[in-house]
């Protein structure tokens, strides 16, 4: 390692040469632009304001040839899976079909650089592929919101958790998107100071998260667009209990408030009451496991919070205008 500035760069122990933290992408068909972007373009930032070469990064894809992401851009991998070198961290980036993707030789790739000491992550859905693989047991992590109620089903047994990003020793994830940026921010922190990753942020003119808090609040924030303190929790709380249906007196008692309180409040922010915003949270869950999880139309039903198929029939048809079978395994739309 040398040291300019306060900033340790990584060297290479032969010939002293700066190498950088070294970085690969690995991207799957129909892989998320923005994601992919907010992962590159923070370490580039970082090398052109510290102007030292605190980052090395390369493209991965499973074979030859171009990969297409969702938005239809190709690009042309720096190398494939089978000739790819050891690296430091490894960002593996999918789109929505991520909890179908099968690559056999890309985990041959991965696990040997993991016993070389490889961090690794995912953004948007990629989660999806690391779990499958038996590759985020005993650490927390998340993704994409649409893609946690069926990530949930799949893996109960997993630590997933409803942030923007979590990074957990040797693995890190982030719903894809800006959370992405704020992921890389956080681990151009930890590897080079808060100066830098201060000057990255104001680079792209985005503001970095200052606490834990801000992580587990910004989603729920921008899916929702609700800024009510009180109404965020309670929402918070409905999430949590989707399958228990919890009743509004109970909300209401949870919050240390009146329910006459709580119904003002909702009508207030989301011109609805809190019942039914808790219905239609539970049947835009019911969407989700539909379109991205083989549950049993049944078993979603139970999950979401109903007590038979019929009557969540009824109320998923109400809400969208069509039956639940024809919400099942829609992929054109990925993060």
């Amino acid at each position: 390692m040398v040291s300019n500035g306060g900033v340790q760069v990584p060297t290479d122990p032969k010939s002293g040469a700066e190498t950088g933290v070294r970085f690969a992408v690995l991207v799957f068909p129909g892989f998320p632009m923005m994601a992919f972007s907010s992962v590159i373009e923070p370490l580039r930032a970082a090398n052109l304001l510290s102007g030292k070469r605190c980052y090395s990064w390369i493209t991965v894809g499973i074979g030859s040839g171009k990969v297409f992401a969702s938005n239809g851009v190709g690009i042309d991998p720096d190398h494939c899976v089978s000739t790819a070198p050891v690296v430091d961290r490894i960002v593996v980036c999918s789109g929505g079909d991520a909890d179908q993707v099968i690559a056999e030789e890309a985990l041959v790739w991965i696990r040997k650089n993991l016993r070389s000491g490889a961090h690794i992550g995912a953004v948007a859905d990629a989660a999806f592929f690391l779990a499958r693989a038996g590759l985020l047991d005993g650490y927390s992590c998340t993704l994409h919101w649409t893609s946690q109620a069926a990530f949930g089903e799949a893996f109960p047994g997993l630590d997933m958790r409803r942030d923007l990003f979590v990074i957990d020793r040797r693995r890190f994830t982030s719903a894809g998107g800006v959370g992405a940026l704020d992921m890389m921010l956080e681990l151009i922190t930890r590897d080079y100071g808060p100066a830098i990753a201060a000057g990255v942020a104001e680079w792209f003119v985005h503001s970095q998260l200052r606490s834990s808090v801000d992580r587990r609040m910004m989603p729920l924030r921008l899916r929702t667009g609700i800024r009510d303190e009180l109404v965020l929790g309670a929402v918070a709380i409905m999430e949590d209990a989707v399958e228990d249906r919890l009743s509004m007196i109970d909300l209401a008692r949870r919050l240390g408030i009146s329910s006459d309180k709580l119904e003002r409040a909702f009508r207030r922010e989301v011109k609805t009451t809190p019942s039914a915003y808790y219905r239609m949270l539970r049947l835009r869950r019911a969407n989700d496991l539909l379109t991205h999880s083989t549950l049993r139309i049944g078993e979603i039903a139970l999950s979401c919070g109903f007590s038979s198929a019929s009557s969540f029939a009824r109320a998923f048809k109400e809400q969208f205008g069509h039956e639940p079978n024809q919400a099942r395994r829609h992929r054109s739309v990925t993060r």
